[in-house]
C-alpha cells in the first residue's frame, strides 16, 4: 500500500495568486500527491554563479566542463512553476485530501466521476515579481509613510573563533600574524525550506569541525601553536557561497579581524559521513599548484600522517580535476591561498539526496534502539558517530601540526564520541534534549524543538546559527564565575573585556535531586559576523561577483477544500439567476412607471377639525 507523502502547507516565492485544481490524486515515488501541486522552487533570485573558475582561471575547468560533481541532480530547485505548490506536513490534512478525492472523484467501474466533485483553492500571493533587481527597485519606491516591502536578501550570521582571542574593534592586517582556517557551511537547502535538513551536505561537515575544536581546546592550552587557528562556519554557502564571501570581502576592505594575508592556509570539511571503503579524499585546486608561492603539500602531508590509529587514510584524487562546490572557491577568487577540501567523495557525491529533504538522519544511518527513551538516544554512540570522531581527530590533529604545534602532543588529541552523537542527535532528532538545553542561554530555550530548519532564510540570527554560536563557546571557552549580572556587564571588572571575547550566561544542568539549574558564565572568543551579500551593501542587485539571492515577502497562505456542481448544474443555475435577474428588472421597471398610481397617498381636507 503506498503511504502518503508528509510536507506543508506552505510554498514561497513564485508569481501568482491563486490557483482552483479538481483533485486528482496520483502515484509520484511510492507518494501520493495532487495533481499540479509537485514542487516549487520558493525564492524570486537572479543567479550569479560564484564558481572560481572561468574564462581567465582555469578555463578548462570551467562551465563545469569536467567533473559532475551531482550527477542525480536535475536542477528541479532552479526551475519556474507558474502555480502554486503547496506541501503538507499532517497525516490528517492528506488523510482528509485523500478521503474527499475517494468519496467524490474515484471512477466506479470505468464510468467518469459523478457530481458533485471534489476541488482545492490554492492562494499563495507573492509581492515580488521577475528578479532581484526589480523586486529591490521597488522597495526603494515609496508612496506612503509606511511603504510595503516586496523582497528580502537571504542572509543570516557568520560564526566564527579562535584558539587565540583577537580584539573584535581593531580590524585589518595583523603583523606577525599567521592564521589556519578550518571551515565548514551551516546552511542547506531543499524544494521545501522546512524540511531542508543537510545531514551529509552540511551537518557532517560542521559537527566533525564543532568536534576538532573541543578537541583542540586542552592541547592549545598546554601548548599553544605558532599560528592561530580560526574556526569559521558560514551561512548561506547553498545560495552562491553568501557567508564566505562577505567573510572575503570584510577581509579586503579592513572590516574584519585580520585580512587576506594573514591566512595561511584553509582547510574545509566538506560531506565526509559517507564513507565507502578506508579512503577520505584531499580536493585542492590544480590551477593555484601551479602557482609557485601556494604550497599545498604541507596541509596535505599533515593531514595524511595523522591517521595513525585509525580505520581509514585520507588520500588525493587520482585524476586533476576541480575543487568541489565549497567555500574555499571563494577565498581562491580573492587570492591564491593553499587549501584542501576534505570529502567522502573522490568524484561524484556518494550522497545520493544532496540539497533533497531526503538527506535526513536515515540518509546517515543514524538510528537508535526502538525501545530507547529520548534520553538513551542522546547518549547512545551511533556507528555514525564513531566514523565522524575518527574524521574529527584527523581534522584537529592536522590543524594542530598545520599551526606548528607540539609534535609529541599529536597524538594526544582526540574527539570525544559521546560529544559527536549529542550533536547528531540534536541536530537532527531533537534540539530540545538536555544536553542543548543545558548549553543554552535561558532567553533562547524556546528555539529548541524538533530538528531545526537549515535554510538560510531572510529572519537573521537563526536556530542553527545560535546553536553552533553557543555549542563552539562552550567547547571552546571556559566556565567561570562571574554572577549573571557581572556577565552582562563584563567590562566592569578589571580582567575582564568584551573586546576580547563573548560572555555568554548558559543554563546549565540540573543537579541531582534538585530543580534548579546551575546556570553560569562562559568565557569564549566566539564572535557572529554579517553573512549577507556585499551586493546589497554596494547596492548592485545585478552583479556577477556576488550572490543576489533575494526572498520575496508573501502573504497568509491558505488552501481551502470544497464541492464542485457539475458543468450542467452550474449552467441550469446560472440561467435560472439570469432569469430571476431579468424577471425583477422587469418587475421593477413596471413599478417605476406606475409609482404615482401605486404610492399615491389621499389628502385630507385642511380644514378638517377634530
Amino acid at each position: 500500500m503506498p503511504r502518503v507523502c508528509k510536507a506543508v502547507i506552505k510554498a514561497k516565492g513564485g508569481y501568482f495568486e491563486e490557483s482552483k485544481i479538481y483533485l486528482d490524486l496520483i502515484l509520484l515515488g511510492g507518494c501520493y500527491v495532487i495533481s499540479y501541486v509537485l514542487f516549487h522552487s520558493f525564492d524570486v533570485f537572479t543567479i550569479s554563479v560564484q564558481c572560481v573558475y572561468s574564462d581567465n582561471y582555469g578555463p578548462n575547468l570551467a562551465h563545469c566542463n569536467t567533473t559532475v560533481w551531482n550527477p542525480l541532480g536535475n536542477g528541479l530547485s532552479y526551475e519556474e512553476f507558474d502555480f502554486p505548490v503547496f506541501s503538507l506536513k499532517e497525516d490528517n490534512e492528506t488523510e482528509f485530501i485523500k478521503q474527499c478525492y475517494l468519496d467524490h472523484n474515484r471512477a466506479v467501474n470505468g464510468s467518469d466521476p459523478q457530481y458533485p466533485l471534489c476541488a482545492m483553492q490554492l492562494f499563495s500571493h507573492m509581492h515580488a515579481v521577475t528578479n532581484t533587481p526589480t523586486c529591490m527597485r521597488r522597495n526603494d519606491i515609496n508612496f506612503s509613510i509606511n511603504p510595503e516591502m516586496v523582497c528580502d536578501p537571504l542572509g543570516d550570521y557568520n560564526v566564527w573563533g579562535s584558539i587565540r582571542p583577537y580584539n573584535d574593534t581593531v580590524f585589518g592586517h595583523k603583523e606577525n600574524e599567521s592564521v589556519v582556517i578550518a571551515a565548514a557551511r551551516l546552511d542547506s537547502r531543499a524544494f521545501f525550506w522546512e524540511v531542508s535538513t543537510g545531514a551529509e551536505g552540511s551537518i557532517s561537515g560542521f559537527v566533525t569541525l564543532l568536534a576538532a575544536a573541543q578537541a583542540l581546546r586542552e592541547v592549545t592550552h598546554k601548548a599553544p601553536p605558532t599560528r592561530n587557528i580560526l574556526f569559521a562556519f558560514f551561512q548561506g554557502e547553498t545560495f552562491d557561497y553568501i557567508g564566505s564571501s562577505r567573510m572575503v570581502y570584510d577581509m579586503e576592505n579592513g572590516k574584519f579581524v585580520i585580512d587576506l594575508d594573514n591566512v595561511h592556509s584553509i582547510l574545509e570539511i566538506g560531506q565526509v559521513a559517507l564513507h565507502s571503503g578506508t579512503n577520505l579524499f584531499l580536493h585542492s585546486d590544480p590551477v593555484s599548484r601551479r602557482n609557485n608561492t601556494v604550497n599545498d603539500e604541507n596541509l596535505v602531508n599533515n593531514l595524511q600522517s595523522s591517521t595513525t590509529g585509525l580505520s581509514f587514510l585520507l588520500v588525493e584524487p587520482n585524476v586533476s580535476q576541480p575543487l568541489p562546490p565549497s567555500s574555499l572557491q571563494r577565498f581562491l577568487r580573492a587570492q591564491p591561498i593553499p587549501g584542501i577540501v576534505l570529502a567522502d567523495h573522490e568524484s561524484a557525491f556518494n550522497n545520493r539526496y544532496y540539497e533533497s529533504f531526503y538527506d535526513n538522519a536515515a540518509n546517515l544511518n543514524l538510528t537508535y534502539p526502538s525501545d530507547f527513551s529520548p534520553e538513551e538516544q542522546l547518549e547512545f554512540v551511533t556507528e555514525t558517530a564513531k566514523s565522524l570522531t575518527d574524521v574529527a581527530t584527523v581534522v584537529a590533529r592536522a590543524l594542530y601540526k598545520q599551526a606548528e604545534g607540539d609534535k609529541s602532543l599529536v597524538n594526544t588529541i582526540k574527539a570525544d564520541p559521546k560529544i559527536v552523537t549529542q550533536m547528531l542527535y540534536g541536530f537532527l532528532v531533537s534540539s530540545n534534549n538536555s544536553w542543548f538545553q543545558a548549553v543554552m542561554a535561558p532567553e533562547l530555550k524556546n528555539i529548541l524543538s524538533d530538528a531545526p530548519e537549515y535554510y538560510v532564510g531572510v529572519a537573521m540570527s537563526s536556530t542553527p546559527t545560535r546553536l553552533v554560536q553557543y555549542l563552539l563557546a562552550n567547547l571552546t571557552g571556559a566556565a567561570t564565575n562571574l554572577t549573571q549580572s557581572q556577565c552582562q556587564k563584563p567590562d566592569e571588572l578589571p580582567n575582564e573585556s568584551r573586546q576580547m571575547y563573548s560572555y555568554l550566561w548558559v543554563q546549565g544542568v540540573v543537579p541531582p535531586n534538585s530543580t534548579q539549574r546551575d546556570s553560569f558564565c562562559v568565557r569564549a572568543s566566539v564572535r557572529l559576523t554579517k553573512a549577507v551579500s556585499p551586493a546589497f551593501e554596494l547596492g548592485e542587485y545585478a552583479s556577477k561577483d556576488y550572490s543576489t539571492w533575494t526572498e520575496s515577502r508573501w502573504k497568509f497562505i491558505k488552501a481551502r477544500i470544497f464541492l464542485v456542481a457539475s458543468r450542467d448544474l452550474e449552467m441550469l443555475t446560472l440561467g435560472a439567476g439570469v432569469a430571476v435577474l431579468f424577471t425583477s428588472l422587469l418587475v421593477t421597471y413596471f413599478i417605476s412607471t406606475k409609482a404615482d398610481v401605486l404610492f399615491s397617498s389621499t389628502r385630507e381636507p385642511a380644514s378638517a377639525a377634530y
